[in-house]
Protein backbone atom coordinates (compact mmCIF):
# COMPACT_ATOMS: atom_id res chain seq x y z
CA UNK A 1 0.00 0.00 0.00
CA UNK A 2 0.84 3.76 -0.42
CA UNK A 3 3.91 4.86 2.25
CA UNK A 4 2.55 7.95 3.42
CA UNK A 5 -0.40 9.14 5.74
CA UNK A 6 -2.55 11.76 4.97
CA UNK A 7 -5.95 13.73 6.37
CA UNK A 8 -9.44 12.48 4.27
CA UNK A 9 -10.50 13.95 1.31
CA UNK A 10 -14.25 14.33 0.76
CA UNK A 11 -16.15 12.83 -2.56
CA UNK A 12 -16.73 16.70 -3.14
CA UNK A 13 -13.01 17.76 -3.20
CA UNK A 14 -12.50 14.49 -5.68
CA UNK A 15 -15.50 14.87 -7.92
CA UNK A 16 -14.32 18.52 -8.84
CA UNK A 17 -10.73 17.72 -10.12
CA UNK A 18 -9.67 16.58 -13.85
CA UNK A 19 -9.55 13.10 -14.71
CA UNK A 20 -5.95 12.25 -13.39
CA UNK A 21 -3.31 9.25 -12.89
CA UNK A 22 -1.46 9.04 -9.58
CA UNK A 23 1.69 10.56 -11.64
CA UNK A 24 -0.04 13.41 -11.49
CA UNK A 25 0.09 16.83 -9.13
CA UNK A 26 -3.42 16.63 -7.12
CA UNK A 27 -4.78 20.03 -6.85
CA UNK A 28 -7.40 18.56 -3.69
CA UNK A 29 -4.55 16.80 -2.44
CA UNK A 30 -1.36 17.87 -0.33
CA UNK A 31 2.21 17.21 -1.78
CA UNK A 32 2.88 13.63 -0.58
CA UNK A 33 5.80 11.39 -1.50
CA UNK A 34 4.42 9.01 -3.92
CA UNK A 35 4.03 5.04 -3.44
CA UNK A 36 6.55 3.16 -5.07
CA UNK A 37 5.21 2.82 -8.75
CA UNK A 38 4.10 -0.96 -9.38
CA UNK A 39 0.65 -0.68 -7.96
CA UNK A 40 0.30 2.41 -8.82
CA UNK A 41 0.91 1.73 -12.40
CA UNK A 42 -0.90 -1.64 -12.31
CA UNK A 43 -4.04 -0.03 -11.46
CA UNK A 44 -3.43 3.48 -13.37
CA UNK A 45 -3.01 0.76 -16.73
CA UNK A 46 -6.07 -1.37 -15.11
CA UNK A 47 -8.85 -2.60 -18.02
CA UNK A 48 -11.54 -2.31 -15.29
CA UNK A 49 -11.53 1.19 -15.49
CA UNK A 50 -14.30 4.46 -14.82
CA UNK A 51 -14.37 4.96 -18.92
CA UNK A 52 -15.16 1.26 -19.20
CA UNK A 53 -17.75 0.99 -16.31
CA UNK A 54 -19.98 3.51 -17.58
CA UNK A 55 -19.67 2.82 -21.26
CA UNK A 56 -20.80 -0.68 -20.35
CA UNK A 57 -23.73 0.96 -17.87
CA UNK A 58 -24.93 3.41 -20.06
CA UNK A 59 -24.75 0.83 -23.01
CA UNK A 60 -27.34 -1.70 -20.98
CA UNK A 61 -29.31 1.69 -19.93
CA UNK A 62 -30.27 3.33 -23.40
CA UNK A 63 -30.52 6.64 -22.23
CA UNK A 64 -33.68 5.37 -19.60
CA UNK A 65 -32.82 8.68 -17.47
CA UNK A 66 -29.76 8.87 -14.96
CA UNK A 67 -27.88 6.11 -13.71
CA UNK A 68 -28.72 4.70 -10.73
CA UNK A 69 -26.54 2.53 -8.16
CA UNK A 70 -27.32 -1.16 -9.62
CA UNK A 71 -26.99 0.07 -12.52
CA UNK A 72 -23.46 0.40 -12.43
CA UNK A 73 -23.11 -3.22 -10.16
CA UNK A 74 -22.29 -5.60 -13.55
CA UNK A 75 -19.38 -3.63 -14.14
CA UNK A 76 -17.72 -1.63 -11.32
CA UNK A 77 -17.01 -4.94 -8.78
CA UNK A 78 -13.20 -5.19 -9.72
CA UNK A 79 -13.41 -8.25 -7.39
CA UNK A 80 -14.03 -11.93 -7.77
CA UNK A 81 -17.60 -13.42 -7.04
CA UNK A 82 -19.77 -9.69 -7.97
CA UNK A 83 -22.71 -9.21 -5.43
CA UNK A 84 -22.73 -12.35 -3.79
CA UNK A 85 -18.80 -11.81 -2.69
CA UNK A 86 -20.28 -7.97 -1.34
CA UNK A 87 -23.02 -9.89 0.43
CA UNK A 88 -20.79 -12.49 2.38
CA UNK A 89 -18.65 -10.32 3.43
CA UNK A 90 -21.25 -7.64 4.54
CA UNK A 91 -22.90 -10.71 6.53
CA UNK A 92 -19.36 -12.01 8.20
CA UNK A 93 -18.72 -8.51 9.20
CA UNK A 94 -22.10 -8.04 10.18
CA UNK A 95 -23.40 -4.83 8.41
CA UNK A 96 -26.17 -3.39 8.80
CA UNK A 97 -27.92 0.48 8.76
CA UNK A 98 -25.83 3.80 9.50
CA UNK A 99 -22.67 1.77 10.73
CA UNK A 100 -19.63 2.93 9.80
CA UNK A 101 -17.90 0.71 7.63
CA UNK A 102 -14.09 1.35 6.38
CA UNK A 103 -13.16 -0.54 3.00
CA UNK A 104 -9.57 -1.11 2.88
CA UNK A 105 -7.95 -1.15 -1.12
CA UNK A 106 -11.53 0.62 -1.75
CA UNK A 107 -10.44 0.90 -5.34
CA UNK A 108 -13.40 2.32 -7.32
CA UNK A 109 -15.69 2.11 -4.73
CA UNK A 110 -17.87 -0.51 -6.51
CA UNK A 111 -18.61 -2.73 -3.05
CA UNK A 112 -18.39 0.10 -0.78
CA UNK A 113 -21.55 2.21 -3.18
CA UNK A 114 -23.23 -2.03 -2.77
CA UNK A 115 -23.16 -1.67 1.09
CA UNK A 116 -24.29 2.28 1.28
CA UNK A 117 -27.38 1.72 -1.05
CA UNK A 118 -28.05 -2.40 -0.43
CA UNK A 119 -26.99 -2.39 3.73
CA UNK A 120 -27.53 2.07 4.47
CA UNK A 121 -24.07 1.93 5.84
CA UNK A 122 -21.89 4.47 6.15
CA UNK A 123 -18.93 3.34 4.00
CA UNK A 124 -15.51 5.18 3.95
CA UNK A 125 -12.50 3.77 1.09
CA UNK A 126 -8.99 3.85 1.78
CA UNK A 127 -6.67 3.41 -1.51
CA UNK A 128 -3.43 4.18 -2.75
CA UNK A 129 -4.03 5.44 -5.70
CA UNK A 130 -5.46 9.04 -6.78
CA UNK A 131 -6.64 7.85 -10.38
CA UNK A 132 -8.68 5.41 -8.59
CA UNK A 133 -10.05 7.23 -5.99
CA UNK A 134 -11.03 10.22 -7.93
CA UNK A 135 -12.45 7.84 -10.51
CA UNK A 136 -14.35 6.12 -7.93
CA UNK A 137 -15.87 9.53 -6.27
CA UNK A 138 -16.87 10.41 -9.75
CA UNK A 139 -18.87 7.53 -9.64
CA UNK A 140 -20.29 8.00 -6.43
CA UNK A 141 -21.47 11.65 -6.93
CA UNK A 142 -23.14 10.20 -10.32
CA UNK A 143 -25.27 7.69 -8.50
CA UNK A 144 -26.00 10.20 -5.73
CA UNK A 145 -24.77 8.14 -2.85
CA UNK A 146 -22.26 10.76 -2.00
CA UNK A 147 -23.72 11.08 1.65
CA UNK A 148 -23.06 7.68 1.99
CA UNK A 149 -19.54 6.88 0.43
CA UNK A 150 -16.52 8.90 0.48
CA UNK A 151 -12.73 7.75 -0.85
CA UNK A 152 -9.84 8.89 1.00
CA UNK A 153 -6.13 8.32 -0.69
CA UNK A 154 -4.27 7.02 2.36
CA UNK A 155 -2.26 4.57 3.48
CA UNK A 156 -3.65 1.21 4.74
CA UNK A 157 -0.63 0.61 6.57
CA UNK A 158 -0.75 4.09 8.87
CA UNK A 159 -4.73 4.56 8.28
CA UNK A 160 -5.68 8.46 8.97
CA UNK A 161 -8.59 7.97 11.41
CA UNK A 162 -9.18 8.07 14.86
CA UNK A 163 -8.86 4.70 16.82
CA UNK A 164 -12.38 3.09 17.72
CA UNK A 165 -14.05 5.32 14.34
CA UNK A 166 -15.34 2.67 12.29
CA UNK A 167 -17.97 -0.29 13.23
CA UNK A 168 -17.03 -2.98 10.49
CA UNK A 169 -14.11 -3.29 7.94
CA UNK A 170 -13.73 -5.13 4.84
CA UNK A 171 -11.37 -5.46 1.62
CA UNK A 172 -11.73 -7.72 -1.18
CA UNK A 173 -8.32 -9.21 -2.95
CA UNK A 174 -6.22 -5.83 -2.27
CA UNK A 175 -4.08 -7.13 0.40
CA UNK A 176 -1.88 -8.59 -1.64
CA UNK A 177 -0.82 -5.47 -2.88
CA UNK A 178 0.38 -3.99 0.40
CA UNK A 179 4.10 -5.33 2.01
CA UNK A 180 3.44 -5.21 5.42
CA UNK A 181 -0.03 -6.70 6.34
CA UNK A 182 0.68 -7.14 9.97
CA UNK A 183 0.84 -3.67 10.36
CA UNK A 184 -2.64 -3.36 7.98
CA UNK A 185 -4.07 -5.52 10.37
CA UNK A 186 -2.85 -3.82 13.28
CA UNK A 187 -4.42 -0.49 12.27
CA UNK A 188 -8.33 -2.12 11.19
CA UNK A 189 -7.89 -3.08 14.83
CA UNK A 190 -6.92 0.52 16.13
CA UNK A 191 -9.69 2.22 14.36
CA UNK A 192 -12.31 -0.61 15.10
CA UNK A 193 -14.68 -0.24 17.74
CA UNK A 194 -14.33 -3.04 20.11
CA UNK A 195 -15.96 -6.23 18.93
CA UNK A 196 -16.28 -4.87 15.79
CA UNK A 197 -15.91 -7.07 13.07
CA UNK A 198 -13.46 -7.36 9.88
CA UNK A 199 -13.63 -9.91 6.64
CA UNK A 200 -11.68 -10.03 4.16
CA UNK A 201 -10.98 -12.10 0.59
CA UNK A 202 -7.30 -12.44 -0.61
CA UNK A 203 -5.44 -14.57 -2.75
CA UNK A 204 -3.33 -17.28 -0.96
CA UNK A 205 0.07 -18.84 -1.84
CA UNK A 206 -0.24 -22.29 -1.37
CA UNK A 207 3.64 -24.73 -0.59
CA UNK A 208 3.75 -25.47 -4.55
CA UNK A 209 4.48 -21.83 -5.76
CA UNK A 210 7.43 -21.46 -7.16
CA UNK A 211 9.80 -18.56 -6.40
CA UNK A 212 9.87 -17.24 -10.59
CA UNK A 213 6.09 -17.75 -9.92
CA UNK A 214 5.88 -15.39 -6.90
CA UNK A 215 8.62 -13.22 -8.79
CA UNK A 216 5.88 -13.25 -11.98
CA UNK A 217 3.06 -12.11 -10.04
CA UNK A 218 4.99 -9.00 -8.30
CA UNK A 219 6.03 -8.10 -12.32
CA UNK A 220 2.73 -8.62 -13.88
CA UNK A 221 -0.17 -7.45 -11.29
CA UNK A 222 2.08 -6.24 -8.22
CA UNK A 223 1.69 -8.80 -5.75
CA UNK A 224 4.09 -7.26 -3.55
CA UNK A 225 3.24 -10.20 -0.32
CA UNK A 226 1.20 -13.51 -0.86
CA UNK A 227 0.67 -15.16 2.68
CA UNK A 228 -1.12 -18.38 3.41
CA UNK A 229 -4.55 -19.30 5.33
CA UNK A 230 -2.12 -20.07 8.77
CA UNK A 231 0.00 -16.92 8.09
CA UNK A 232 -3.06 -14.52 7.79
CA UNK A 233 -4.48 -16.40 10.89
CA UNK A 234 -1.33 -15.57 12.91
CA UNK A 235 -1.26 -12.08 11.99
CA UNK A 236 -5.21 -11.67 12.58
CA UNK A 237 -3.96 -13.33 16.01
CA UNK A 238 -0.99 -11.05 16.71
CA UNK A 239 -3.62 -7.81 15.83
CA UNK A 240 -5.92 -8.47 18.93
CA UNK A 241 -8.42 -10.36 16.33
CA UNK A 242 -10.57 -12.80 18.51
CA UNK A 243 -12.70 -16.15 16.75
CA UNK A 244 -10.68 -16.01 13.59
CA UNK A 245 -12.25 -17.88 10.77
CA UNK A 246 -10.78 -18.62 7.32
CA UNK A 247 -12.90 -20.58 4.47
CA UNK A 248 -11.36 -21.66 0.81
CA UNK A 249 -12.56 -19.83 -1.57
CA UNK A 250 -10.15 -21.72 -4.66
CA UNK A 251 -12.52 -23.90 -6.18
CA UNK A 252 -15.44 -21.07 -6.78
CA UNK A 253 -12.62 -18.50 -7.63
CA UNK A 254 -11.43 -21.59 -10.52
CA UNK A 255 -14.88 -21.07 -12.17
CA UNK A 256 -14.54 -17.32 -12.40
CA UNK A 257 -11.31 -16.99 -13.58
CA UNK A 258 -11.89 -19.41 -16.54
CA UNK A 259 -15.18 -17.31 -17.10
CA UNK A 260 -13.23 -14.28 -17.32
CA UNK A 261 -10.61 -15.23 -19.07
CA UNK A 262 -13.22 -16.54 -22.21
CA UNK A 263 -14.98 -13.07 -21.26
CA UNK A 264 -11.88 -11.33 -21.87
CA UNK A 265 -11.01 -12.87 -25.00
CA UNK A 266 -14.55 -12.61 -26.77
CA UNK A 267 -14.38 -8.85 -26.92
CA UNK A 268 -10.57 -8.77 -27.91
CA UNK A 269 -11.83 -6.36 -30.80
CA UNK A 270 -13.22 -3.64 -28.24
CA UNK A 271 -10.06 -3.97 -26.09
CA UNK A 272 -7.43 -3.58 -28.83
CA UNK A 273 -9.36 -0.43 -30.25
CA UNK A 274 -9.09 0.88 -26.68
CA UNK A 275 -5.86 -0.09 -25.09
CA UNK A 276 -3.90 -1.55 -28.60
CA UNK A 277 -3.10 -4.95 -29.11
CA UNK A 278 0.58 -4.65 -26.62
CA UNK A 279 -2.19 -3.92 -23.59
CA UNK A 280 -4.76 -6.71 -24.78
CA UNK A 281 -1.56 -9.35 -24.85
CA UNK A 282 -0.26 -8.45 -21.74
CA UNK A 283 -3.33 -9.13 -20.25
CA UNK A 284 -4.17 -12.16 -21.90
CA UNK A 285 -0.92 -13.46 -20.66
CA UNK A 286 -1.61 -12.72 -17.11
CA UNK A 287 -5.25 -13.96 -17.13
CA UNK A 288 -3.99 -17.45 -18.57
CA UNK A 289 -1.07 -16.98 -16.25
CA UNK A 290 -3.01 -16.79 -13.34
CA UNK A 291 -5.88 -19.12 -14.13
CA UNK A 292 -2.77 -22.05 -14.91
CA UNK A 293 -1.85 -21.44 -11.26
CA UNK A 294 -5.13 -21.62 -10.06
CA UNK A 295 -5.95 -24.78 -11.67
CA UNK A 296 -2.39 -26.24 -10.76
CA UNK A 297 -3.34 -26.01 -6.97
CA UNK A 298 -0.17 -23.70 -6.25
CA UNK A 299 -2.70 -19.92 -5.83
CA UNK A 300 -5.71 -20.24 -4.39
CA UNK A 301 -8.68 -17.74 -2.41
CA UNK A 302 -9.71 -17.29 0.98
CA UNK A 303 -12.03 -15.29 3.24
CA UNK A 304 -11.53 -14.36 6.87
CA UNK A 305 -13.07 -13.21 9.28
CA UNK A 306 -13.17 -12.09 12.96
CA UNK A 307 -13.77 -9.88 15.88
CA UNK A 308 -11.57 -6.87 17.09
CA UNK A 309 -10.59 -7.25 20.79
CA UNK A 310 -9.55 -4.52 22.92
CA UNK A 311 -8.58 -1.75 20.49
CA UNK A 312 -5.71 0.69 21.42
CA UNK A 313 -6.19 4.66 21.92
CA UNK A 314 -4.58 7.42 20.58
CA UNK A 315 -2.97 6.98 16.76
CA UNK A 316 -3.92 9.64 14.26
CA UNK A 317 -6.13 12.24 14.58
CA UNK A 318 -10.52 11.82 13.13
CA UNK A 319 -10.94 12.30 9.57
Amino acid sequence: MVRFSLGAVGNDSFYHTPPVTSRQPSPTLPVVREPAPDVVDFYDRHPINETQVLEAARARAAGLGPLRPEDLWQWDQDHYGGLPAVEALARRAAIGPGMAVLDVCAGLGGPARVLAYRFGARVTGVDLTHSRCAAGARLTALVRLGPLVRHVRGDAQALPFRARAFDAAVSQEGLLHVPDKAAVLAECARVLKPGARIAFTDWIARPRLEDNERRRLFDWMAAVSLQGVDGYRGLLARAGFEGIAAEDLSPEWIGILQERLRMYRSLREQTVARLGPARYDEYNQLYAFFVGLVEAGKLGGARFSAAAGRAPSGGPSAP
